[in-house]
């Protein structure tokens, strides 16, 4: 790490000569420093640089070296002058300014921590180090109360390191923090509000509390008929229950977001699934159709006519939808099962048997998927038909 961080030193300028005695002494202790850097000897490196930098003030790699080493041994307060030094000696380097910010950050010199971490962090290219700049600076921002700032950290960040676990940890906890402020920004200035009765609803839903749910959306509806997206959200409840009533009011819900909107796919699907699940087959072949009419690349809309065309008898015609559907998605493990039993009629053994190992990978994938939210699932309570809702509420 050290050899890596004095490796980066290496080009910074040297200051004009001072007096020749100075001059000796600087190159004595700067020499000793360097060889106990080479034996792995940061201990000793450090009062020989320390005694180079009295020698030589403005002397960047000195100054550097003695920062980055003394940053190492977590002594941020020694660490910060000689950072400072190298940095203002040539601004330019990134990762010396980025350790310099984090040194500030965590002796809670915020406003310099949050100067020299922002300065840095655009031009840092080593990733490990990015990520870790990037945070500081995310919780810079946080302990500041300024979140809307850590979200173009926080998306650059998922760029650099999708994978990073600390990273996916930083952007719920940003996020989490944001959704809580907005929260309260609404409950204070529209507590009557069409859209606060909407947040109580996604929040029952969260809590598993379905019926709750339903009663707030249909509350911000009764506020604003017009509700961006209110229709769908609530038939999207009631099309969980399995009360045939319930069922039927989805339908309602859905025609209603469709007239809000005449090209929404999926409240068209959504209508295909409830009438398929009646046994209407004709009308829920008509609604797929429409959706992937509305939406012809949605790899869901196909995925739904292509089953029912197979329900229908016409796998022909299904077997171009499968295939469409495993390119734009090829996650859907269904899909793969489906098209490997149709290749698998047509003769085509080495293409069904290709579709069956994709279906067992994504099958596994998801397995393990719902066994890594299984703790964070909340089962929903079914919902009761409105009218029996409000006899209960009646009570």
């Amino acid at each position: 790490m050290l050899i890596l961080w004095l490796g980066a030193a290496t080009c910074f300028s040297q200051s004009s000569k001072p007096a020749e005695t100075k001059q000796e002494q600087f190159s004595e202790h700067f020499a000793k420093a360097q060889e106990f850097l080479r034996q792995r000897r940061p201990d000793l490196a450090i009062p020989e640089l320390e005694a180079a930098v009295r020698a030589e003030p403005e002397h960047v790699d000195a100054q550097g070296n003695l920062g980055v080493l003394l940053f190492f041994q977590n002594k941020f307060a020694d660490a910060i002058p000689h950072l400072k030094a190298a940095v203002e000696g040539q601004p330019k380097l990134s990762k010396i300014q980025g350790l310099l910010g984090i040194a500030e950050a965590r002796t809670l010199d915020l406003d310099d921590a949050r100067k020299d971490l922002e300065a840095a962090f655009p031009s840092i290219q080593d990733e490990k180090f990015k990520v870790q700049a990037g945070l500081e600076l995310v919780g810079v921002y946080t302990r500041e109360g300024d979140l809307a700032e850590a979200v173009p950290v926080i998306s650059a960040l998922q760029k650099e390191a999708p994978e990073n676990p600390e990273v996916m940890y930083a952007a719920y906890r940003t996020y989490a923090e944001l959704q809580s402020q907005a929260m309260l920004s609404l409950a204070l200035t529209a507590p009557d509000s069409a859209q606060m009765h909407e947040m109580l609803a996604h929040e029952e839903i969260k809590r598993g509390q379905t019926n709750e749910a339903v009663a707030e959306f249909r509350k911000a509806l009764a506020i604003n008929a017009n509700l961006p997206g209110g229709h769908f959200d609530l038939a999207e409840l009631l099309k969980t229950s399995q009360n045939p009533a319930v069922k039927k009011e989805a339908q309602r819900e859905y025609r209603a977001a469709l007239a809000q909107n005449p090209m929404d796919a999926r409240a068209e699907r959504r209508l295909g699934e409830i009438d398929a699940g009646f046994g209407n087959t004709k009308q829920a072949f008509e609604e797929y159709s429409e959706a992937v009419r509305m939406q012809p690349d949605d790899a869901d809309a196909n995925l739904d006519l292509a089953m029912m065309l197979i329900q229908m008898g016409q796998r022909e015609k299904a077997l171009p939808l499968l295939e469409k559907v495993v390119q734009e998605d090829p996650t859907i493990a269904l899909a793969h099962l489906r098209l490997s039993q149709l290749y698998r009629r047509k003769g085509m053994t080495k293409e069904s048997d290709r579709e069956v190992q994709l279906y067992k990978k994504y099958t596994d994938l998801k397995t393990k998927l719902t066994a890594s939210y299984k703790e964070l699932q909340v089962q929903p309570h079914d919902i009761h038909p409105e009218d029996d809702e409000a006899k209960a509420a009646g009570k």
